[in-house]
């Protein structure tokens, strides 16, 4: 395939030549080829996806959808949109391109699926859903290519199985369909090609790969004074923020969580004397709030924007000269994919900034800092394909048309996760979908699919298509209220959870504003403006970043590697050097646990290094475990790095409570008796198409949803325990919500490893996780005032909370 002239000359107009990866895309599509694009940000990766499109529709703009592009965030589609308009405006190409989103208006919609554009930029779950409808047949049957955006974003999550299905469904509908993918951070290709090839025959997908981009410039901001013991909001840099933005043109400023965001952003406006345009973008904010800000971002009408995740991946603000990284960065492919957002362009460095909030997460760091200038990514692991997923894939292909069972069975392995899937199963999830499984088949409310004497399963009724539609999708958030203005203005949303701590004349920050509490009424939360300052922020329960496997194994190793310190801060340094004193530090596959007595209570401190989650599983069997044997625990806190656990009775030997066979008994009991796995039900229930979030005119509260779940977990548990939502539900807490893995690892390197050291009072690297408590434990209990002060004895420095 040979690039048009009018391509050929738009870029030499603009002073460029095709990039050799951008030539490469367009030979691959010549060949009919299937192909991953892993190139550097800035490197015309969206580009290269979308030449071999432009090539085709210079010559022959047919009517019908010719491409589909798929990205994990309607920021990104939207942003895209904006980008690939440019090029096709300047070059004068009767081509349409359109998003279809969440956001869409339904008008919109509808006239997309008779008159559809060229190109449409899209979500994995609205893509779900155009295949859901009956005319998806002659929506997809001219479809030539698809392109994946920022695959390593969701391929491997219930994302992927999702749109691993979807893709399936698509190669049905339109045989001739290339498939696409565009990455910059992707740890093993060969894992992603099957991921994305027909049948997870990786020799059907190119590997297409860029040139390597300027080194970044990436640096550790450390503090005027010394770095704190504790905390994660690096809010000790602060007037350093404000001075980095004014030598920035634009600035953006990462949080990991939405709750500090809003926490920074508020800070940043106390400080901000030279009075700088600064905004915040989030995804509990309305769209119009998050439109408004992308648009003052495109037009460089701000100074700096504090933000989450919800801008991590590739939106393109050429203007952009800096990121700033709050807290730790959990990985060092997030880092990367934040990292590129600055100097958008592969020929200049990228400009980086990272603000530790505590010790540890200095360390973290420096490993993340190192990481990346080796040029080495997180790897990620890829599960089998989740049934509350397929059961909604099931249903929606229902939804368009009935369907044979052994045909479907065949085109839903020819998806990666699905390869292994076999007949019975496949009934099993099909039969649930049907009648909702033995214990419930007597409801007509679950009974949505019927078999006909034609051999094939068809819809019960049409209202079920409909009910289909307004609860799919993959995300389940947390019940959530509106906030709005008594005019009807949309802020954004809160937690049903958090609104229900609040009273009217109660004050929090929301979207960057003081507002006061008017009213609840349903579903909306009802605020004014408030004169007055707030004192609360709303918080939201999504699931923390986990510490890669990778930047922990690094961190590891830098406490052994005394020589290595000299690099370190002053302070540091001394810490390191003070714990290898009065303590040891962890080898290599070696796990640390400390035990030492304080005022009649008894501390046991145990240094995995496998991130919260894992810890945070084990603190709660460990504790069980130590009240079975008369150890009276108080309670735990944890860490991405460390585990606390304190008593009224000693533990002379650990190594018994590390057991493997905690696993086996203790788990499995507390998982049942916890509310882990009635929460992992909800999910499965909800994405399954079980319980329904919402009928037409009418959502659901959250009370509402988890009421009818936690009944329809009862009857099942009574009596149809094997049923395929509670096997799904198990699957989710162990390799979801406890990183059940990572535990097993850890415990089994305990068995081996453990390296105890019994101490007379706190040591220094304990000094980090029991400031924590009383801020984070679970359970009951705290460390009471003269221990902290024994640890800042200890240290020799007043501790920074």
């Amino acid at each position: 395939m040979t690039l048009s002239p009018i391509i050929r000359d738009w870029f030499t107009a603009r002073g460029w030549s095709p990039r050799r990866h951008q030539l490469d895309m367009l030979e691959a599509a010549a060949q009919n080829r299937h192909a991953l694009l892993v190139a550097a940000t800035g490197a015309g990766k969206t580009l290269a996806g979308f030449l071999p499109t432009l090539n085709a529709l210079v010559t022959d703009p047919a009517e019908g959808l010719h491409t589909l592009y798929i990205s994990p965030l309607k920021a990104l589609a939207v942003d895209v949109r904006r980008n690939l308009l440019m090029p096709i405006e300047e070059m004068g190409l009767p081509i349409r391109v359109e998003t279809r989103t969440g956001d869409t208006p339904s008008d919109r919609k509808q006239r997309q699926r008779v008159k559809p554009p060229h190109i449409l930029l899209t979500t994995p779950e609205s893509l779900s859903l155009l295949l859901s409808h009956e005319d998806s047949v002659f929506l997809f049957s001219t479809l030539q290519r698809v392109i994946i955006d920022e695959v390593h974003a969701f391929a491997n999550g219930k994302r992927g199985d999702l749109l691993s299905l979807s893709l399936a469904r698509l190669q049905t509908l339109a045989p001739q369909m290339e498939r696409v993918a565009l990455s910059a951070t992707v740890a093993d290709p060969d894992d992603y090609r099957a991921w994305l090839a027909p049948d997870g025959d990786i020799d059907l997908v190119q590997l297409v790969t860029g040139e390597a981009a300027a080194e970044p410039d990436l640096q550790i901001l450390l503090p005027e004074g010394r770095v704190p013991w504790a905390g994660h909001s690096g809010q000790h840099a602060i007037p350093q923020l404000i001075e980095e933005i004014g030598r920035n043109n634009i600035t953006l400023i990462f949080c990991n969580t939405r709750f500090l965001a809003e926490y920074i952003f508020q800070k940043l406006w106390d400080a901000n004397d030279p009075k700088y345009a600064i905004g915040i973008h989030h995804g509990s904010l309305s769209i119009e709030a998050r439109r408004k800000v992308e648009g003052a971002m495109a037009e460089g009408r701000l100074r700096a924007l504090v933000c989450t995740a919800s801008l991590d991946l590739g939106v393109d603000w050429g203007d952009v000269d800096c990121v700033i990284q709050m807290g730790a960065p959990k990985g060092s492919s997030r880092l990367l994919q934040r990292i590129g957002r600055s100097n958008h362009r592969m020929d200049e460095p990228s400009k980086a900034i990272l603000v530790p909030g505590n010790r540890f997460e200095y360390l973290e760091a420096q490993a993340a800092y190192d990481a990346v200038h080796e040029g080495v990514r997180d790897g990620e692991t890829f599960q089998p394909g989740s049934y509350d997923v397929l059961a909604q894939h099931v249903m929606g292909i229902a939804c368009a048309g009935p369907f044979d069972e052994a045909e479907l069975l065949t085109e839903v392995q020819s998806a990666l996760p699905y390869s292994a899937l076999d007949a019975g199963t496949f009934h099993r999830v099909i039969e649930f979908v049907a009648t909702g499984g033995y214990a419930l088949k007597a409801y007509d409310k679950f009974r949505k699919l019927v078999l006909r004497p034609d051999g094939k399963w068809h819809l019960a009724h049409p209202k079920f298509a409909a009910q289909h539609r307004f609860n799919a999708g993959i995300i389940v958030d947390s019940p959530m209220l509106d906030v709005r203005f008594r005019n009807g203005r949309k802020l954004g949303k809160v937690e049903e959870g958090f609104a229900a701590t609040l009273t009217p004349g109660n004050r929090f920050t929301f979207a960057g504003m003081a507002l006061e509490v008017e009213s609840i009424k349903d579903l909306d939360l009802i605020v004014r403006a408030s004169t007055k300052p707030a004192n609360t922020i709303p918080s939201y329960m999504g699931a923390r970043m986990p510490l890669t496997t990778h930047l922990a194994d690094r961190v590891r190793q830098m406490l052994t590697d005394r020589a290595g310190w000299a690099r370190f801060p002053d302070d540091v340094r001394e810490w390191l050097e003070m714990q290898d004193y009065r303590s040891q530090m962890p080898e290599a596959g070696q796990l640390l646990v400390e035990t030492f007595p304080h005022d009649k209570r008894h501390y046991m401190v145990a240094y995995p290094f496998e991130g919260w989650n894992a810890h945070q599983s084990l603190g709660m069997l460990l504790t069980r475990r130590m009240e079975s044997r008369g150890l009276m625990p108080m309670g735990f806190v944890a860490s991405d790095y460390a585990l606390g656990v304190w008593s009224l009775k000693p533990i002379i030997d650990p190594t018994p409570l590390f057991s493997a066979d905690i696993l086996a008994d203790e788990f499995i009991e507390w998982v049942e008796g916890s509310y882990l796995l009635k929460r992992a039900f909800r999910e499965v229930a909800v994405i399954s198409g079980l319980v329904e979030r919402q009928h037409p005119g009418k959502r659901k509260t959250g009370k509402q949803v988890t009421f009818s779940t936690d009944l329809i977990y009862d009857v099942l548990r009574k009596y149809e325990p094997d049923h395929l939502l509670l096997e799904a539900a198990w699957a989710d807490a162990r390799a979801r919500l406890t990183d059940v893995g990572r535990l097993g690892n850890l415990l089994d390197r305990a068995a081996d490893t453990m390296l105890h050291v019994d101490l007379e009072r706190v040591s220094p690297l304990a000094v980090p996780l029991l400031v924590m408590i009383g801020r984070e434990s679970v359970a009951q209990g705290s460390v009471d005032d003269e221990l902290l002060l024994e640890a800042e004895s200890l240290a020799g420095v007043a501790m920074t909370p």
